[in-house]
């Protein structure tokens, strides 16, 4: 194979915006800087045409950081279409609305913790207040209010009311509402938001969560698809879901990954995009890579880029 390009140092003598860096970084032949900045490339494409439908993927942990304001910001702008994640970030969505969150450390005393009351996630402190007391007392009159005159509901419908009761710009639901941007949490009753509908189930027998009509609209927004592209952060059920329902259209045209994850276990979450290829999850032809790295990193640097270069037209 005949070298064709030069790697060049990334010059940092001049003054420079998120773009500019991540410019420079696309030609230093730096390893996963390099990476990062094909991301960008990738999803400006996908954000750039109008026949794309750009999904967004992504577990609960970083809605409870400040990474929440980068996920909002995507929706806010118009520059992803569906969201699929996990029950936990419509609590650390919908508490963060009522309640603060704290910083705390990864070698607190857990032990400590617990007998005062707090939960911590990494180096996040939730206090008990904050997070199922609070989601109790604001969801259960949601919930009676919503299905006061019915006794079925979609998850993506459920989310879709609850976010036009939340009058918070800050939250995400507030803005899937808004923008009306469908959001699908296929594990809906692993979470506290999913335990108190179930709670709300205990006087309302006739109740049900129609999930095959979640699967149903998916199916409709992936079989009309011209194009489909997305954004996946981390493993589990989000990811996996994604991928899943773009199969059946052929697979996905475009696609970054973010993960922090190995691959050598076998594991979704450390899986490449390349081996999507193999289940024809992801084209053959599709332009795809991965991201090795912490999404509260990766994520803010990549959208800063992206709007940078939209604002710049």
């Amino acid at each position: 194979m005949k070298a064709k390009r030069p790697v060049k140092d990334i010059k940092l003598d001049q003054p420079m915006t998120v773009d500019s860096l991540i410019r420079q970084m696309g030609s230093s032949g730096g390893f996963t800087g390099r990476k990062l900045a094909e991301a960008v490339d990738i999803v400006e494409e996908m954000v750039r045409k109008d026949d794309c439908i750009t999904f967004l993927s992504f577990p609960a942990c970083i809605m409870a950081t400040g990474t929440r304001g980068v996920i909002v910001e995507l929706v806010k702008r118009k520059l992803v279409d569906v969201i699929i994640t996990t029950c936990g970030t419509l609590d650390h969505d919908l508490a963060r609305v009522w309640k603060s969150y704290y910083h705390g450390d990864f070698l607190m005393d857990d032990v400590k913790l617990h007998k005062e009351g707090v939960n911590r996630l990494g180096n996040v402190l939730v206090p008990n207040s904050s997070y199922g007391t609070i989601l109790e007392r604001k969801l259960q009159p949601m919930f009676r209010q919503i299905m006061k005159d019915r006794t079925t509901i979609s998850t993506r419908e459920l989310i879709d009311e609850v976010g036009a009761r939340v009058d918070d710009e800050n939250s995400l639901v507030h803005w899937c509402h808004r923008n009306n941007v469908p959001m699908f949490v296929p594990g809906i009753t692993d979470g506290s938001f999913g335990s108190q509908m179930w709670m709300y189930w205990q006087d309302h027998r006739k109740t049900t969560m129609n999930l095959f009509q979640d699967e149903q609209d998916l199916m409709d927004i992936i079989f009309t698809a011209k194009e489909a592209g997305a954004i996946m952060i981390g493993g589990g059920i989000s990811k996996h879901h994604t991928i899943w329902w773009s199969q059946f259209r052929g697979g996905l045209d475009h696609a970054v990954y973010l993960t922090t994850a190995v691959e050598y276990d076998g594991s979704l979450s450390g899986a490449q995009v390349r081996e999507a290829v193999s289940w024809g999850k992801v084209k053959e032809t599709a332009d795809h890579v991965t991201v090795e790295g912490d999404a509260t990193i990766a994520l803010p640097i990549i959208v800063a880029s992206l709007v940078e270069r939209l604002e710049s037209e």
